[in-house]
């Protein structure tokens, strides 16, 4: 087992993994901006080093300062989270070259599944039900055309190297696609350093359903079930819950083993997640694959009592895992409280938390980095804290929700905290009727229709 372990990460998920290592009696090293130096990862961790100042690429990103805070601190194994670092095989790479384990997958997994036309290349080789699409990068503007004059509209193009909706546009009409592949390839290019782009079907009325897997180092795999992680704005996942109202018995277990399936195939060590699209009829398509721990993980732990950081630091020690695969008992729902103002467009609103209050309760979790008087700063994901809530049924989970939301309080800054309030209310939301095109018809109410 590992004695020391540096977490290459912030906020709430620097956090979350360092509660694990201690209560597995690792030692633990934080990472931090100058813009982080009063965040809680830093208090609580037996060590920390700054790796520099606010922007990530010369921090966060910055890979060669955090194999020197590793090696000054003799960490052996870095722990990346998710974001940042998680995905990138250089980071990976470098680790091993350092004799630093690297918690997560391995340079060739991430390379592998982390090009999103290789992975989905890969998947078809493995037998697991893919969009159709382009058999793998688009050469020019010619090739792009001329598939999707054969596939039929509507269409959705995607960058290789893509992730957060960077790159990827819908496109419905002939006449359109020509601007769609232009700015499409130049969005994914200022964003990834990465113009490569490939094509699918546009799946219709979609779902967007992820199935949790861990893998070891003897080539099994198990899943731990679904996600339904529908309720997106801009490819930005903003609620999520398990077990999902869309799901059947039936399709759970396809799907579940469709995940395990792949997972198998390319022999994946570590805890990730196989992202399915699923459309009206309850037809499921690969779409790609996260070689990381999921923003989302937390509901999947309270729905079957398993810590998924735990396990993830298990197989990277070599311990293999029982390979049984898990069902959800309960039913859990994750919102993501965002610094943003839900009333002006989601705007982004940094700054100092003046006042704090948490909900609390039986089947209320709470993961956050935040304080009275912290400073959120601008120079990262607006994320400040995701609430769980947990019960016997969903109407009971959306109901314990509603109580939470009601009684959380952060002053200071705007929150999406109203939002989810009125999501919660939401006739299509309460009846599980939701696909990924949800937020297009969602309007907020004025904040005096609250009442």
């Amino acid at each position: 087992m590992f004695k020391k372990i540096l977490i290459a990460n912030r906020g709430e998920i620097a956090l979350r993994i360092l509660r694990t290592c201690k209560e597995m009696g690792i030692s633990t090293v934080a990472v931090y901006s100058t813009a982080d130096a009063e965040s809680l990862h830093v208090r609580f961790a037996d060590e920390a080093v700054c790796i520099g100042p606010p922007p990530s690429n010369l921090s966060y990103l910055k890979i060669s300062n955090i194999i020197a805070a590793a090696e000054i601190t003799n960490a052996d194994a870095i722990h990346p989270g998710y974001g940042f670092l998680s995905e990138n095989a250089k980071f990976s790479k470098i680790c091993e070259e350092h004799d630093i384990k690297f918690i997560g997958a391995s340079p060739e997994m991430i390379a592998k599944m982390g090009d999103k036309a290789t992975a989905k290349a890969t998947m078809r080789a493995a037998g697991v039900p893919c969009v159709p699409g382009s058999e793998g990068v688009m050469k020019d503007f010619k090739e792009c055309q001329k598939l999707a004059k054969e596939m039929g509209f509507p269409v959705m193009l995607k960058a290789t190297a893509g992730g957060g909706g960077k790159g990827m546009r819908a496109v419905w009409k002939e006449e359109n696609l020509e601007d769609a592949w232009n700015s499409a390839r130049q969005e994914a290019g200022a964003a990834f350093g990465n113009d490569g782009m490939y094509m699918e079907k546009l799946i219709e009325e979609p779902r967007h359903i992820e199935i949790q897997i861990v893998g070891d180092s003897t080539g099994k795999a198990c899943h731990l079930s679904e996600r339904d992680c529908s309720v997106q704005r801009r490819h930005q996942k903003l609620t999520e819950e398990t077990p999902s109202p869309f799901m059947t018995d039936s399709l759970r277990k396809k799907m579940g083993a469709a995940a395990v399936k792949a997972a198998e195939y390319i022999k994946y060590e570590g805890a990730g997640t196989v992202e399915f699209l699923v459309d009206k009829h309850r037809n499921f398509y690969f779409m790609e694959m996260n070689t990381r721990i999921q923003v989302e993980h937390p509901i999947t732990e309270q729905v079957i009592d398993y810590d998924l950081i735990r396990e993830q630091i298990l197989v990277a020690s070599g311990v293999p895992i029982s390979g049984k695969n898990y069902f959800p008992q309960l039913h859990s729902i994750e919102c993501r409280i965002n610094a943003e103002d839900p009333y002006n467009n989601f705007r982004p609103s940094p700054g100092k938390i003046t006042n704090l209050h948490a909900p609390g309760g039986h089947g209320v979790r709470i993961d956050t980095h935040v304080y009275s008087g912290y400073v959120i700063p601008p120079n990262y994901d607006s994320m400040i804290a995701k609430l769980i809530t947990t019960a016997q049924s969903r109407e009971e989970a959306i109901n314990k929700m509603k109580r939470a939301l009601d009684e959380f309080v952060i002053e200071g800054v705007k929150t999406t905290i109203p939002f989810h309030r009125q999501l919660m209310d939401h006739p299509d939301y309460v009846e599980g009727n939701y696909t990924t095109k949800f937020m297009e018809d969602f309007k907020m109410k004025p904040l005096e229709e609250e009442d």
